[in-house]
């Protein structure tokens, strides 16, 4: 098995945490999304990946992109430990928290997004920072109000082990902190992570245990 990633990529820090919960053995290949022009725009990784982006998981002959089809991927194919537990309802419920972050505020914050501003629109760093933390605000206040809103929230997103929302909530707190955003009003959010930060999995998938972190 082998994962195309970035190590500061939220998208591939997903789903190398979902892999280090099932514990599932893989090969990290580097892409790097900066250095010379950004190696996701090479020809040999186009043909992997035709948007460019990553990650891409590798497996078993299959070529699979996108990081939450990536994960629920891996859900069936190793089932134990469940990352979408549940019932039809509690699944859904788990897929909305994760998709409020997947969908909802990574799009307009992640990296081709913040160079278009800058080389594009001419907005300066000053600018980019504003949107950036605009859309974390709005974004992550409305996950804070469905995790602290609901019963079904308990040590982790849903219940009390970490499911599919929980892969993706700690990526995007990572990188809203890297962007100095407060996150002072979500403490819901908070706990959760701290909690997903004690967890062997959490740690092993941090940016800064990747073999291309700089």
């Amino acid at each position: 098995m082998k994962l195309y990633t970035y190590f500061r990529s939220s998208a591939a820090y997903r789903v190398r945490i979902a892999l280090h919960l099932k514990q599932l053995e893989y090969e990290a290949v580097p892409v790097h999304l900066v250095r010379n022009g950004g190696e996701q725009r090479q020809a040999d990784y186009l043909a992997l990946n035709p948007a460019g982006l990553v990650p891409t998981l590798v497996d078993d002959g299959n070529v699979l992109q996108q990081s939450l089809a990536i994960i629920e991927y891996l859900d069936e194919v190793h089932p134990q430990p469940a990352l979408l537990p549940g019932s039809p309802a509690e699944r859904a419920r788990i897929r909305a928290i994760a998709q409020a972050i997947a969908c909802d505020i990574h799009p307009v914050n992640n990296l081709r997004v913040l160079r278009y501003l800058v080389h594009e629109l001419g907005v300066n760093d000053a600018q980019k920072n504003a949107w950036y933390r605009h859309w974390i605000a709005i974004g992550l206040s409305a996950v804070e109000s469905m995790l602290a809103t609901d019963p079904r929230t308990g040590l982790f997103c849903h219940g009390d082990t970490p499911t599919l929302a929980d892969c993706c909530l700690v990526p995007q707190v990572f990188n809203a902190q890297r962007f100095d955003c407060d996150l002072s009003g979500i403490p819901t959010v908070m706990g959760i992570v701290e909690r997903c930060a004690a967890l062997d999995a959490f740690q092993r998938a941090a940016p800064g245990q990747q073999p291309d972190a700089e």
